[in-house]
């Protein structure tokens, strides 16, 4: 064992903590939108420009169970509130509804690929089992 040393554990000595690497990597941590939202001020996108910071990809439930409906908006409550006031033509005859479950996304391109996979067969069947 000449030149070599043996390691006990699964950490080598010397390594750096996950904790200081999260720290450089990430930097100071940033305020959260509540923290935002109490100063009423606007919410912000990822890279600064104005417009929404989040996508939500929400599955509409009707109050007998029997009617499902899957969307994406930037607004949920205002979304929700245009579908049980009649002003979206597929689900005005099965209102009221109620929110069943979201899915928020940072990333619009990622938001609209899982709306279209949880209106497709399997999809459906994701939704139904796990969501």
């Amino acid at each position: 064992m000449h030149g070599m040393q043996e390691v006990g554990g699964s950490i080598p000595p010397g390594s750096t903590s996950l904790r200081l690497l999260r720290k450089v990597r990430l930097g100071k941590p940033r305020p959260s939108l509540s923290w935002r939202s109490k100063r009423g001020l606007p919410r912000r996108s990822p890279k600064g420009e104005d417009g929404p910071l989040m996508k939500y990809v929400y599955i509409l439930e009707s109050h007998d169970s029997e009617h499902f409906y899957v969307g994406i908006t930037d607004d949920l409550r205002a979304r929700l509130a245009k579908h049980n006031a009649g002003e979206v033509i597929h689900t005005s005859k099965y209102s009221p509804w109620r929110l069943k479950t979201y899915v928020a996304f940072s990333d619009e391109k990622q938001a609209v690929a899982f709306e279209r996979y949880l209106k497709s067969a399997s999809g459906r069947a994701f939704a139904k089992k796990r969501l």
